[in-house]
C-alpha cells in the first residue's frame, strides 16, 4: 500500500528521539510498502540525508521554514487559539504542498508524527494515524513548575492551548499510537484507552558492549538542546556531583550530544568535559563507568537509556523515567529519588564496580528482549493495514 509519512524534521542524523523513531519505522515499512516521506525543516540539511532516505522513499519532499515563517507563524498562533508548539511548524505554503502531495499519490493511508502536524492533515477524508509519541501538554505542565516565576504565565498559557489541542485531534485520526503506557493514560481524552502503545527499539547488533577502559565516571547523553536534557545536565552537575565529590573528589563527568546549549557549555571544568555532537554513540557509552540521567521533567522513552543499558552500562535514572521504561529497581537499573540518593547510588556504584556488573548484564538483557524495532513496527503496521 501506498503510505504517506509526515515529520516535522528531515529523519536524519539521528540525534534526536523523533527522529530516531520516524527513520526506523521508515526503514523496516518500506519492506512491504510504497513510502512517501513529507518532512519539513528549520534548519541546515545534513549531507547525507537525502542519500540515506532514498533507500527507503518513493518520493521526497522536503520544506523549509525560513526564520521569517516561523516568526509569522508562531505570532499567528497567537490570535487563532493553536499552541505555539504547533503553530511553529505550520505553515501555509507546506499545507499547500501536502495537499497536492495527496493528490498526486493518492495515499491508501497518511502516517502524522507527534501532535504538531496534524494540522495539516486532520480534514482530509482518508484513512491516518496520529503517533502522538510523547504527551505534550504533560511535559509542558512540568516545565512550567520548573520555570522562573516571570515565564511561568507563558507556559501556563501554551499548556493550557496544548491540552485543548491533544483532545480536539484525537477524533480526526482513525488510529492513534504513543510511546509508553504511562503517556497513553495522560492524554486528555476519555478514549485515551484506545490509543496503541508502540514502543521504541534499539539497533541490538550495533549497540554492543565494549571492552574499553573507561575514560569518564559519569556519563550523560542526549540532545543537549532539549530544556529537559538542560536541566538533568544542569542538576547533575550542580546539584548531584558536588555530593558526590564530597566522597571522591577524582569524579569526572563527561556530557555529550548534538547542539549543547549555552548553559549546558557554562558547566564545563577540569572535572566536567562537554562535548557536541557524537558520530559514534558507542565511544561514549564504552568511555564511561555509570550512566546518569536524572530526567525531572518531559515525556516518553528515552532512548539514550536503552543505548547504554544495552551496551551493559549500569544506569541510574529517575522513577518518571522508569514509568516508561518498567525495568526492575535494583536488578535491572538504579532509580534516583533525591539528589542525595541519586549522589550515593553513584559513589556506590564507582566504589563497588564488580557489585554492579551482573546489573549491567540484566539491563542489556532486559532491552534486548523488550525493545525491538521490528516487533514494535510489525506492530505498527498491522495497525496501519488493519486501517486501510
Amino acid at each position: 500500500m501506498k503510505i504517506l509519512m509526515l515529520v516535522s524534521r528531515v529523519p536524519y542524523p539521528l540525534e534526536k528521539g523523533d527522529k530516531l523513531r520516524a527513520f526506523h519505522q521508515l526503514r523496516i515499512l518500506s519492506r512491504s510498502h510504497e513510502m512517501h516521506l513529507f518532512c519539513l525543516n528549520d534548519s541546515d540539511l545534513h549531507p547525507d540525508a537525502i542519500d540515506k532516505l532514498q533507500l527507503y522513499c518513493k518520493s521526497i519532499h522536503i520544506h523549509n521554514l525560513s526564520p521569517g515563517n516561523i516568526v509569522w507563524n508562531v505570532t499567528r498562533s497567537l490570535f487563532n487559539g493553536l499552541p505555539f508548539q504547533a503553530g511553529y511548524f505550520y505553515d501555509k505554503r507546506a499545507a499547500k504542498k501536502i495537499n497536492k502531495l495527496v493528490e498526486d499519490i493518492r495515499p491508501d493511508h497518511i502516517y502524522c508524527q507527534l501532535v504538531r502536524m496534524a494540522e495539516y492533515v486532520k480534514h482530509l477524508e482518508i484513512r491516518k494515524t496520529l503517533d502522538y509519541q510523547d504527551v505534550f501538554s504533560k511535559g509542558l505542565e512540568r516545565r512550567m513548575l520548573q520555570a522562573p516565576w516571570f515565564s511561568r504565565p507563558v507556559f501556563r498559557s501554551e499548556y493550557k492551548r496544548m491540552l485543548k489541542y491533544e483532545k480536539a485531534v484525537f477524533d480526526r485520526f482513525d488510529n492513534k499510537t504513543i510511546i509508553s503506557l504511562p503517556d497513553r493514560d495522560l492524554i486528555p481524552h476519555p478514549g485515551n484507552n484506545n490509543i496503541t502503545v508502540i514502543g521504541n527499539g534499539v539497533n541490538h547488533d550495533y549497540f554492543q558492549p565494549q571492552s574499553i577502559n573507561p575514560v569518564y565516571d559519569i556519563l550523560f547523553t542526549g540532545n543537549m538542546g532539549y530544556p529537559p536534557n538542560i536541566d538533568s545536565a544542569l542538576y547533575l552537575i550542580r546539584e548531584i556531583l558536588p555530593l558526590v565529590h564530597k566522597t571522591r573528589p577524582e569524579t569526572t563527568v563527561l556530557i555529550a550530544g548534538a547542539n549543547p546549549h549555552p548553559k549546558v557549555k557554562a558547566l564545563a571544568s577540569d572535572k566536567v568535559q562537554i562535548g557536541g555532537w557524537v558520530r559514534d554513540m558507542r565511544d561514549c557509552y564504552s568511555q564511561a563507568k555509570v550512566f546518569v540521567a536524572p530526567m525531572r521533567i518531559g515525556t516518553g522513552l528515552q532512548n539514550k537509556l536503552l543505548e547504554a543499558m544495552c551496551m551493559e552500562l549500569p544506569c541510574i535514572t529517575s522513577s518518571l523515567v522508569n514509568n516508561a521504561l518498567e525495568a526492575r529497581e535494583n536488578e535491572e537499573i538504579l532509580i534516583g529519588n533525591s539528589t542525595e540518593d541519586y549522589a550515593e547510588k553513584i559513589i556506590s556504584v564507582l566504589q563497588f564496580p564488580d557489585r554492579y556488573r551482573s546489573m549491567g548484564k540484566n539491563c542489556s538483557r532486559f532491552v534486548r528482549t523488550r525493545f525491538d524495532w521490528e516487533k514494535c513496527t510489525k506492530k505498527l503496521e498491522e495497525l496501519i493495514v488493519n486501517t486501510a
